[in-house]
């Protein structure tokens, strides 16, 4: 069992920067593969980038480029650095592994609000 909890979020100006982390507890953390999602009002919970075990990332079209998925293994922990951030952006993100999202378990989450 894996619980994560997310943080870094924030309000910051279009073409800012921040960078999320999710701090992990329980069980074995590399084992797993992580992903981060998130959940604009109104819309729905997409991926945004995931990490295997292996180190293997993918990143949705609409942050290649901007976004980098990262994990430290020894500190149980996987980031997501964000640059040149846009409105559309700005959602409630979510880190997940995947037996949390396929039962449908899901953290508080961290805000990130882009605007001037």
């Amino acid at each position: 069992q894996v619980q994560l909890v997310e943080s870094g979020g924030g309000l910051v100006q279009p073409g800012g920067s921040l960078r999320l982390s999710c701090a992990a507890s329980g069980s074995i953390f590399g084992s797993y593969d992580m992903g981060w999602y998130r959940q604009a009002p109104g819309m729905q919970r997409d991926l945004v980038a995931g990490i295997t075990s292996g180190g293997s990332t993918n990143y949705a079209d609409s942050v290649k480029g901007r976004f980098t998925i990262s994990r430290d293994n020894a500190k149980s922990t996987v980031y997501l650095q964000m640059n040149s951030l846009k409105p559309e952006d700005t959602a409630v993100y979510y880190c997940n592994t995947l037996l949390g999202r396929t039962l449908n378990l899901w953290g508080q989450g961290t805000q990130v609000t882009v605007s001037s």
